[in-house]
C-alpha cells in the first residue's frame, strides 16, 4: 500500500465518523441531516490531502490565511483539474489581503468590521470587472459572543448593523453568520445566543440562511442550536 492509499483510507474512515456524528446530532435535534453541511478545515495540511477529500466527495474547504489558501487552491487545481471546490476563509483577515483573496476565495466567514466590509466590496468589484471572479463574494458576519477583541468577531450588539452593511453592497452576498464558542462560555449558552442572532439577521435578510457554527469538539451542540455548517479540522484530518 502506498502512502497516498494509506492516507486515503485514514481520511475515508475519519470522514465516515464525522458524517455519522453530524447525522446523529441532527436526528437527536429532530432535524434532517441533509440540512447540515461539512466544511473541512484544511489549514496547515497539504493540497494532496484536499485532493483526496475531493475524491471522497467533499467540496468545501476552509483556510485561515490568505497566502496559504491561494497557494493551496492553485495546487489543487493542478492535482484535480476537474474538481470544483469552494474555498472558505475562516481566519481573521487583514484588509490589505482583500484584493488577492477575492481571486480565489468563494466565501469569507470572518467579517467583523465595517472597514473590512468596505475593503472586500471594493476588491470584489475590481475582481469582477477584471474577469477574476464570476459571482459576488459570499460573506458571513462573525459573531463574538464574549466581545473578546483578541478572538475576532463583531460584538453581539453590532452584528445586525454589520449584516445590513454587507447586504447593501453591490459585489457582496450576505450568506448569514458564523461563530466560534468561547472557551469560557458553555457551548449551550454561546450557541443559543448565536441562534437568536442568526434568526434576527435572517428575518431582515431572508437569503442569509447560513449559520456556520460547531467544530470537532462541539459540533453536536451547534447542530442542536441550528447550525447549517460545521467546520471540522482535527476530527477529520488529525493532529499535526
Amino acid at each position: 500500500m502506498t502512502d497516498q492509499e494509506e492516507r486515503r483510507g485514514e481520511l475515508a474512515d475519519a470522514l465516515a465518523a464525522v458524517r455519522g456524528r453530524v447525522a446523529d446530532a441532527a436526528r437527536a435535534a429532530d432535524r434532517d441531516p441533509g440540512e447540515v453541511g461539512l466544511l473541512a478545515v484544511t489549514k496547515t495540511w497539504p493540497a494532496s490531502d484536499v485532493a483526496l477529500l475531493t475524491d471522497l466527495g467533499l467540496a468545501a474547504f476552509g483556510e485561515n490565511k490568505e497566502q496559504e489558501g491561494a497557494v493551496k487552491a492553485a495546487e489543487l487545481a493542478d492535482l484535480r483539474p476537474d474538481a470544483a471546490p469552494r474555498w472558505h476563509v475562516v481566519g481573521r483577515l487583514q484588509r490589505n489581503k482583500a484584493r488577492s483573496l477575492v481571486r480565489w476565495a468563494h466565501v469569507v466567514e470572518s467579517v467583523d468590521s465595517p472597514r473590512l466590509v468596505d475593503a472586500l466590496e471594493s476588491a470584489a468589484g475590481k475582481a469582477l470587472d477584471a474577469g477574476e471572479r464570476v459571482e459576488p463574494l459570499e460573506v458571513l458576519v462573525q459573531i463574538s459572543v464574549d466581545a473578546d477583541p483578541g478572538r475576532g468577531g463583531a460584538p453581539v450588539d453590532d452584528v445586525e448593523e454589520l449584516a445590513d452593511r454587507v447586504a447593501a453592497c453591490e459585489h457582496l452576498h450576505l450568506g448569514g453568520v458564523m461563530a466560534v464558542a468561547p472557551q469560557d462560555v458553555a457551548p449551550e449558552e454561546a450557541f443559543a445566543t448565536v441562534w437568536e442572532l442568526a434568526q434576527r439577521v435572517r428575518a431582515a435578510h431572508p437569503r442569509a440562511v447560513t449559520l456556520s457554527a460547531g467544530m470537532s469538539g462541539d459540533l453536536e451542540t451547534a447542530v442542536a442550536y441550528g447550525s447549517t455548517c460545521v467546520r471540522v479540522g482535527t476530527a477529520l484530518l488529525g493532529r499535526r
